[in-house]
């Protein structure tokens, strides 16, 4: 596979909608996406403004997933990665997720860290996170409801910018409650 990352343009909307609805999205907030939701999310310039970018992931002619990176104003940059089922478990995650780093701490100077959020069940992301350099740093208990009314605990993992320069990992400091 030759990925690609090409920026989205709003022009696209009816794109991004049929992206959007023809999949299902097991590890988001909506696993389902309706055409009347996706399209008020790109009315609303949920994929595109001055503090979100959004990117389309390529293989030639096949789009394999979007990433989009938000809160670009700030010094700690999230992001929401969406691969498509068929293209799952082949190595599309942890490049997008390379190539994201890459191009936030490239991109933005005063970035110092990027966060990402996963469900605690949701193995391939967290192992993804690990292998491209990011650290568990937080673990929120009922924190993520589901479409189905289950309640799942949510894990956060960040990677710093020194750390990302060094090919280092810095833990946490876990045992520093005071007594």
């Amino acid at each position: 596979m030759e990925l690609t990352y090409r920026r989205f343009d709003p022009s696209e909307g009816d794109a991004l909608v049929a992206f959007l609805t023809a999949d299902t999205w097991p590890f988001h907030g909506t696993a389902v996406v309706d055409a009347d939701r996706a399209r008020r999310w790109v009315a609303d310039g949920r994929f595109d403004g001055d503090d979100t970018r959004t990117f389309w992931i390529g293989d030639g002619d096949d789009t394999l997933g979007l990433v989009r990176l938000m809160d670009l104003g700030d010094g700690t940059p999230v992001f929401d990665l969406r691969i498509r089922t068929r293209y799952r478990g082949r190595g599309v995650g942890g490049h997008a997720l390379a190539w994201l780093t890459a191009y936030l701490f490239d991109e933005f100077p005063r970035i110092l860290r990027i966060e990402g959020t996963t469900r605690q069940d949701n193995a391939a992301m967290r192992r993804t996170f690990r292998r491209c350099g990011y650290v568990k740093e937080a673990h929120y208990r009922d924190g993520w409801p589901g479409t189905d009314g289950t309640v799942h605990d949510a894990v956060g993992y960040a990677v710093l910018r020194r750390d990302w320069l060094t090919g280092t990992t810095t833990p946490p400091a876990w045992h520093d409650e005071p007594s």
